[in-house]
């Protein structure tokens, strides 16, 4: 069965043409380059995985609570239509939204290895282009696992969001070499890196825990690649220069903000669109949800050095710019550490195992004597 045939919604013409714009760019000069950055390329070098073999894909995943959502967190909740929901109707309801959720990584994953691609193509240092390249094969790996996710174990995928889509679209026809790692480094993959991290935080169910796990720990590396190349970048830009980059910010903010609605979700369930909309803009849920969206991206900006009386007006505005003293440090070396905990109890687990297998041969051997 192809992929067409597990859309929810019609996702139209099977391929997206971007124009592409700008230059690709040949530096002469392979030996110099940023120590910081040349070490983050050989992490990433030595983190490379197989997404076949790390994650357990045996484990097995119920489609209609994959990822263990309590009742309260689903935007219908307290609503009159609740009332009227079967519980067969709340496990489809959940099952729709999950694959809502994981489609948008995926498709955001295809976005990220497309973008990386281009960053290797555009950037002028040669220590740029390096980490780039690791970091596509990154996400490839990343599109492959959620792809996989979706069509062994939901069964269901949806379209891309149009703003997910208007953002991606701005990202890569922009000529200027740098919107890349902006448009992608630091909007969608801090983004992404906070929507993974609370679900990771909050299932109680293994396989998606492990794939968002191991993800992250490779996002956060993805991250810390567009803070150093962009800090050192944007030192060299006029005023000028600097505003029109935080207009972009803030636009692709505006859009992300609007695009973790999931009303095509509530559409498919008989809810006309602007009753739709209206539902998931008074969710509770979903509000503290897009707060906790931005605790990656607001001090990533702050950090490059986007922080202009706009910008800040902007985040305060959308009630974020507390968020702009969070520590993406630690918030990082959280991830790498939760992603070699699990290994380790994974490893441990798995020994144990073997031990009781063996133990459980000799004694079947002794009885048999």
């Amino acid at each position: 069965m192809g992929t067409y045939d597990l859309y929810a919604n019609d996702p139209g013409d099977s391929h997206w043409r971007v124009p592409a714009t700008g230059a690709a760019r040949f530096t002469w000069e392979y030996d110099d380059g940023r120590d910081r950055l040349l070490a983050l390329y050989q992490k990433g070098k030595d983190k490379q995985w197989d997404g076949r073999t790390r994650i357990d894909w045996d484990l097995e995943v119920d489609p209609y609570d994959a990822l263990g959502t309590p009742e309260e967190a689903m935007s219908l909740y307290g609503t009159r239509h609740w009332d009227k929901l079967s519980d067969r109707d709340k496990g489809e309801l959940r099952r729709h939204y999950a694959s809502w959720q994981f489609s948008q990584f995926l498709h955001g994953e295809q976005g990220a290895m497309i973008c990386a691609a281009r960053i290797v193509e555009s950037a002028p240092d040669l220590d740029a282009k390096f980490y780039s390249a690791t970091q596509t094969m990154d996400e490839a790996r990343h599109a492959e696992i959620y792809g996989r996710f979706l069509h062994e174990k939901m069964g269901l995928l949806y379209p891309v969001d149009d703003d997910l889509q208007a953002l991606l679209g701005d990202t890569l026809r922009d000529s200027r070499w740098d919107m890349p790692y902006l448009g992608m480094q630091v909007l969608i993959e801090g983004l992404a890196l906070a929507a993974f991290g609370m679900i990771r935080d909050t299932t109680d169910k293994p396989l998606p825990k492990q794939i968002l796990t191991y993800v992250m720990q490779d996002e956060a590396r993805h991250v810390a690649f567009g803070r150093m190349a962009l800090r050192d970048y944007y030192r060299q830009l006029t005023d000028a220069e600097l505003r029109e980059r935080e207009e972009f910010v803030i636009e692709g903010c505006h859009l992300m903000r609007d695009r973790l609605r999931g009303v095509e979700v509530l559409e498919n369930f008989g809810i006309p669109r602007a009753e739709a909309e209206q539902i998931s803009e008074q969710s509770e849920f979903l509000r503290l949800f897009r707060k906790l969206l931005f605790s990656r991206i607001v001090p990533c900006v702050r950090d490059i050095g986007l922080w202009g009386e706009r910008l800040q007006r902007a985040y305060a505005d959308m009630g974020v710019f507390e968020l702009g003293d969070s520590s993406l440090d630690q918030l990082m070396a959280q991830d790498e550490e939760l992603a070699d905990r699990l290994d380790a109890e994974r490893f441990a687990m798995e020994e144990r195992e073997r031990v009781a297998e063996v133990e459980a041969t000799i004694e079947s051997g002794a009885t048999e004597d």
